[in-house]
This record gives C-alpha cells, structure tokens and sequence, in this order.
C-alpha cells in the first residue's frame, strides 16, 4: 500500500506544470515551442499513468491492469520519439535555412 502511495505522489509531481513562461528566454536564439512541451508532458504524463496502472496490476494480481500499463508506458515512449523527430526535423530544416541564406548572400 506504501509503494502505490508514492507511485501516486510521484505521477503528482510529474504532472504538475511548470510556468511556460520561466523556460522561455529573451536570449535564447530559438525559444521553446509550447506546442511542443505540452506534446512532451502529454507524453510524460502518458508514461506515468501506464507506470501507476502497471503497478497496480501488480499489486492485485490483474495481468489486464498490468499488460494496459505496459501499453501506455509504450505509447508515452512513441509519443516522445515523436516529439524528439520533430524538433530534429525543425533543426535541420533551421540550419538548411541558414546554408541558403549564407550562399544567396556569396552569390549577391
């Protein structure tokens, strides 16, 4: 009973926003984009609901609880690959603008 305690302590604090607007900075070349940290907590959140469920499949005995624990730990990992491929695509195609710039201007 103590262990699902903490794992409902832990899933509290995970989902416990930070203020948007303390990550944001004015120096930062290419400040966060909120779409993409909801997408993350969303993802974050995901994972530890499938953690808490697993656990208390565990607990109980219930292979269902824990195989749709599994299943959302899984798709909490997709939803953060997901957003790590975006941000990749976002920095290429952000240093691929840069290089066209940088040659347009050689040309000029």
């Amino acid at each position: 009973m103590a262990s699902l305690a903490a794992l409902a302590l832990m899933l509290c604090f995970l989902l416990i926003p930070l203020p948007a607007m303390a990550l944001v900075s004015d120096h930062a070349p290419y400040p966060f984009a909120f779409g993409t940290m909801s997408n993350r907590a969303d993802a974050t959140a995901k994972s530890a609901e499938g953690k808490l469920e697993s656990a208390y499949g565990e607990l109980t005995g219930d292979a269902g609880h824990q195989i749709k624990g599994k299943a959302k730990q899984v798709q909490g990992s997709a939803m953060n690959a997901a957003v790590d491929l975006k941000q990749g695509a976002r920095s290429v195609a952000e240093k691929m603008s840069d290089v066209v710039s940088k040659v347009a201007d050689d040309l000029s």
